[in-house]
């Protein structure tokens, strides 16, 4: 794999680490019903690496008590404090209101750096937060070298990037697989304080519409340990269905697809694997029917273990599976499905 080197030219003065006002911001979201979104806690194990004392900041009107949740479940020992706005105007976390409100916290010389989930959210708020400070934004990092030293990759993961940045506030999202989640525990000593903005009005006038979640009892993608995903070679949606919902229910996995499984309707986009989808490394990957395509493997390709099913012996996906086994999907998925299931009996 190539490796490439870049050295950001010096835009602003740099705060050293060891200055007396380091801290660190780092933004955790939730679900509407107060839980923890599982890749905030990915993004809190990046931001205890920097070194720094970090000050979560939680928006909208379950930010208290998931507030209180972090500090019961889990084990920060860098977490000094937890910034909360209760205003349901950040229920949706829509971008152009939460870029603003960060902004405002963040301007205060005590924080040197940003963290947030490279996710939905984070992609959304993290630029514009940039502009709002004049400052560039590292994306997707998958290592913290040091406090302004990070590696991320680019050309769809084809090379790595080691970015020196020396502006006195980074801005960081981080790739969720890179790391692993914050380890559980208690962390009862963060104080949590209110936090105080002045409301302003978005330059762009925007409200939130609604959503139509599809909901499922699967486990999220990005927190899977064991991932089946499928590709074009399942021809139809029937087929997609047929072959790896049963696969999937017994080995308790999360469903995925490549982005041609997508665009031909074989299942929702909220399962796409990819450059442009979602980014997994879970324990175990199935790849059924998959041709192995750039764009789906920069996707996927940090999975622990990729098993690749393909009638044909040439397939790029060969090339990156720890197993391979050549043969018609429709044949050898029913029977491991069957073996699977007895095993377990």
């Amino acid at each position: 794999m190539l490796r490439t080197t870049y050295r950001k030219v010096p835009t602003t003065a740099f705060v050293s680490q060891t200055c007396k006002f380091a801290s660190t911001l780092a933004f955790i979201e939730s679900t509407k019903e107060g839980k923890i979104v599982p890749s905030s806690l990915n993004a809190l194990t990046a931001a205890q690496e920097l070194g720094n004392p970090i000050h979560a900041v939680m928006l909208g009107s379950q930010a208290s008590a998931t507030a209180s949740a972090l500090k019961s479940s889990v084990k920060c020992e860098k977490l000094d404090k937890i910034l909360v706005s209760n205003a349901d105007a950040f229920d949706n976390y829509l971008p152009e209101r939460v870029a603003p409100l960060l902004a405002q916290i963040l301007k205060s010389d005590e924080y040197t750096h940003f963290v947030t989930a490279a996710n939905a959210i984070g992609k959304n708020t993290l630029p514009r937060l940039g502009a709002l400070l004049d400052n560039q934004p590292i994306n997707d990092i998958t290592k913290i070298v040091d406090a302004k030293t990070f590696v991320r990759p680019i050309y769809a993961g084809n090379a790595i990037a080691t970015v020196e940045c020396s502006q006195s506030k980074k801005l960081i999202s981080v790739r969720p697989s890179a790391f692993d989640s914050i380890p559980q525990g208690s962390t009862e000593s963060a104080a949590v304080e209110e936090v105080k903005v002045t409301e302003s009005k978005p330059q762009i006038d925007i409200k939130w519409e609604g959503e139509n979640l599809i909901k499922s009892e699967r486990p999220d993608l990005g927190s899977a340990s064991i991932v089946v995903s499928g590709g074009r070679a399942l021809k139809d949606k029937e087929t997609f269905d047929k072959l790896l919902i049963p696969l999937a229910d017994v080995l308790h996995a999360g469903i995925g697809a490549t982005r041609a499984a997508v665009d031909n309707g074989f299942c929702d986009n909220s399962m796409q694997i990819g450059q442009t989808g979602k980014v997994v490394a879970p324990d175990l990957y199935l790849a059924v029917g998959i041709s192995g395509a750039i764009q789906h493997l920069a996707g996927m390709k940090d999975s622990k273990v990729i098993v690749a099913i393909n009638n044909d012996p040439e397939a790029p996906i060969f090339k990156v599976a720890d197993y391979g086994l050549e043969g018609d999907i429709n044949q050898v998925v029913p029977e491991l499905t069957q073996k699977l299931k007895e095993a377990q009996s």
